[in-house]
C-alpha cells in the first residue's frame, strides 16, 4: 500500500487527491510520504487519525479539541493542503485560509461507512472542478445536511450510511 500511495502521489500533478483512512496511517507511518502530496489536496482525518499525522509532522499530542484544531491549520499551511478535522463541528483548515466550521450533521452519523460517504462527495466535487477548498466546504455541508435529513426520517440511532447517500 505505501508502494501504491507512493506512486499515486508522484503521478498526480493537480489537487485531486483525497486522502482518508488508510491512506492517512500509511503517511503517518511513513512522514516522508507528505513531501509527496500534491499542493492543496485534501485530508480527512477523523481525531484519532489527525493526532497520528500530526505526530508524523513532529507535532505534540494535542492537549484537547482547540489545540487539535490549531494545529490542522498549522498543518493546512505548512504542508499546503486542506485539512477536514472530522467531528462535531467539523473544521475545513486551508492553506491560507480562511477556515470553516460546519454547522451540518449530527451524532448519528458516526457510522460505520459514513467517512467514505464524505470522501466520495468531495472527490465528485472536485472531479466536477471545484477548488478543493470549496469541494471540501461543499461537501462536509453537503453531507451533514444529508445526515440531518437520514436522522429526521428514522433516528440517530438507526442511520447507516447508505442513508445518508439516499438523502443527498
Amino acid at each position: 500500500m505505501e508502494r501504491l500511495l507512493t506512486r499515486l502521489a508522484a503521478y498526480v500533478q493537480i489537487p485531486r487527491l483525497v486522502l482518508d483512512a488508510d491512506a492517512l496511517n500509511i503517511v503517518s507511518e511513513n512522514p516522508r510520504l507528505l513531501s509527496l502530496i500534491p499542493a492543496r489536496s485534501v485530508l480527512t482525518p477523523h481525531p484519532g487519525e489527525f493526532d497520528r499525522l500530526a505526530a508524523a509532522c513532529g507535532l505534540n499530542k494535542p492537549a484537547g479539541g482547540c489545540h487539535r484544531v490549531m494545529q490542522a491549520i498549522q498543518i493546512a499551511a505548512e504542508q499546503d493542503l486542506v485539512v477536514v478535522l472530522k467531528g462535531r463541528y467539523t473544521l475545513i483548515a486551508t492553506p491560507k485560509g480562511p477556515h470553516w466550521f460546519n454547522s451540518t450533521g449530527n451524532p448519528g452519523m458516526a457510522t460505520a461507512g459514513s467517512g467514505d460517504v464524505l470522501t466520495g462527495i468531495i472527490l465528485g466535487l472536485l472531479a466536477q472542478g471545484y477548488d478543493p477548498a470549496e469541494a471540501a466546504v461543499l461537501g462536509v455541508y453537503l453531507h451533514g445536511k444529508a445526515g440531518d435529513s437520514a436522522v429526521a426520517a428514522s433516528s440517530e440511532h438507526a442511520v447507516l450510511a447508505g442513508d445518508i447517500i439516499s438523502h443527498l
